[in-house]
């Protein structure tokens, strides 16, 4: 969490904000942030930098920048990238400021401080990121029952592991990964090498509507995740089953249940889940 539709949430709504305006200064509370290059050298590169849009790649936040540079954010359990007018009280935790020549600034906070910064220069090999390792997108045409399939189905772990496997599908997290099997009628427990065709097309078929859904509902918020602007996701009363322990399900009402699955989380219908 933020998973791939709080990202794009953040994505859309950061990108009539800071698009177009030139960073002017950049204020770095916590170096340890900067994960690419070194904190001094990120921020001498950044000032007097344009951006141009904002882009997403799995659970990555991209801020193009007019040289071809690229800004790149992982948010990871509790990351905010807000964009505020300058005056707005910092939240805590706020690690790193960009002032923005629009009387803005583009903010960075992370409580728990497991958040990443790294900027990407143009024509530069990205081996510090972890985005080369990426899998393709669940929008991307080739996404499918077959592909899946063809990346899972030899492999012995549960089928939870396998569709949060980032190197397979990016952008799928915890929250959507329960929704997804749930949709789908697949217990999060079954091996892959035990799926069904059948099955297959069911858990394919459920992922792009279910992620489509919470980004037109911005997203998710449990507790820690804002957008761009500061707001909260309103998806989580559209939530099945994730988070909903001890509660009837909305199919059957049969108890959810709560169990762990290579060590995450997990939430499921013990009925409707076979």
């Amino acid at each position: 969490m933020p998973e791939l539709p709080e990202i794009e949430t953040v994505k859309r709504t950061l990108a009539p904000l800071i698009s177009g305006a030139v960073i002017t200064a950049c204020r770095i509370e916590r170096p340890q942030i900067i994960k690419h290059p070194a904190a001094d050298e990120f921020s001498e590169l950044i000032i007097g930098q344009r951006i141009t849009g904002t882009g997403r790649r799995g659970k990555f936040l991209l801020i193009e920048l007019q040289s071809g540079d690229t800004l790149i954010a992982h948010l990871r359990m509790t990351g905010r990238m807000l964009c505020t007018p300058r005056e707005y009280p910092l939240l805590p935790h706020t690690h790193v400021i960009f002032s923005l020549d629009n009387e803005r600034e583009l903010r960075f906070a992370d409580a728990r401080r497991f958040g990443c910064l790294w900027l990407k220069r143009a024509g530069e090999t990205d081996d510090f990121t972890g985005i080369s390792r990426l899998g393709i997108e669940p929008f991307d045409e080739r996404f499918g029952a077959e592909y899946l399939k063809s990346q899972l189905s030899r492999r012995r772990i549960t089928i939870k592991q396998g569709i949060l496997d980032q190197s397979v599908l990016a952008g799928l997290g915890n929250i959507y990964a329960d929704e997804v099997l749930f949709a789908a009628g697949v217990a999060p427990t079954r091996k892959t090498d035990t799926i069904s065709d059948e099955e297959w097309e069911k858990i394919a078929a459920a992922v792009p509507p279910i992620l489509l859904s919470s980004i037109a509902n911005n997203g998710t918020t449990f507790s820690d995740y804002l957008d761009g602007e500061g707001n909260k996701g309103n998806n989580m009363p559209f939530l099945q089953v994730y988070q909903r322990t001890g509660m009837p399900c909305n199919r059957c009402g049969t108890t959810i249940m709560k169990i762990k699955v290579g060590g995450r989380g997990t939430h499921f219908c013990p009925n409707c889940q076979k």
